[in-house]
């Protein structure tokens, strides 16, 4: 079933245009990755689809209903969480209670404090500690716990890595190896080549705004991929599938 639709979606910064008639759909429980380097329009988009950027033209739909319009709360509330580059945390703010400010008025669902504790150990003895003295790691933890306490259908993850020491990254898609086992559906940000191909089961690669290759990860060749990545062969490659 199709739970997230993106249909000739343009999104602009006054007369930038970051997003270029990108169109494709997630099915309930899939995980995707969205590649690209700096500048693709990776971010714009997930902006987007969560209702913080408003597109210029197309539309997004979500379990079958245009969502195009509506404000990001209550996109929340239908069950598209995003976790954003750079965290967002309140720094004064304790790891537990960042975790219950996210819920207020949510979803009900199996996500409370206990169980994003359970599956980010790490967090645990830091439960009581504020935010700003978090490590990049244990701050990104809170941030993926965060979202997953408003019980969302669509978890939309930008730059899991961005800025974390590989033994950290690591730690973090252990645990976030937990959630996508229960069948969570994921659109992720990654510019980590490698990770992406390991964790998702489709692979989007967008170039200066446009979808330029898609596919199955495990059909994709590295090459390819790499090609697509960086705009070598020009935009030949364009809308591609494997």
């Amino acid at each position: 079933m199709t739970l997230l639709k993106v249909d000739q979606l343009d999104c602009r910064y006054g007369l930038l245009q970051a997003v270029r008639g990108v169109s494709f759909e997630v099915a309930q429980g899939e995980i995707v990755a969205l590649i690209g380097a700096n500048g693709a329009g990776k971010t714009t988009l997930l902006r987007a689809i969560a209702g913080a950027h408003r597109p210029h033209a197309g539309s997004v739909s979500f379990d079958g209903a245009d969502v195009t319009r509506l404000p990001a709360h209550r996109r929340v509330s239908l069950g598209i969480a995003l976790v954003p580059e750079g965290r967002r945390l309140f720094p004064s703010l304790t790891v537990e209670e960042n975790l219950r400010v996210a819920a207020v008025g949510n979803r009900r669902g199996r996500w409370n404090v206990q169980a994003v504790l359970d599956v980010f150990p790490l967090l645990q003895p830091r439960r009581k500690m504020p935010a700003a003295n978090l490590s990049g790691g244990e701050q990104q933890a809170v941030a993926i716990g965060r979202a997953l306490m408003s019980n969302p259908r669509l978890l939309l993850l930008d730059e899991v890595s961005l800025g974390l020491a590989p033994v950290v990254v690591d730690a973090v898609y252990r645990s976030l190896a937990n959630v996508i086992s229960e069948g969570a559906t994921v659109l992720l940000v990654e510019q980590d080549l490698t990770r992406a191909l390991r964790v998702a089961g489709r692979v989007i690669c967008m170039l200066e705004g446009h979808v330029v290759l898609e596919g199955a990860a495990q059909s994709l060749d590295r090459d390819r991929v790499v090609h697509a990545y960086f705009g070598l062969g020009g935009h030949a490659a364009g809308g591609a599938s494997a």
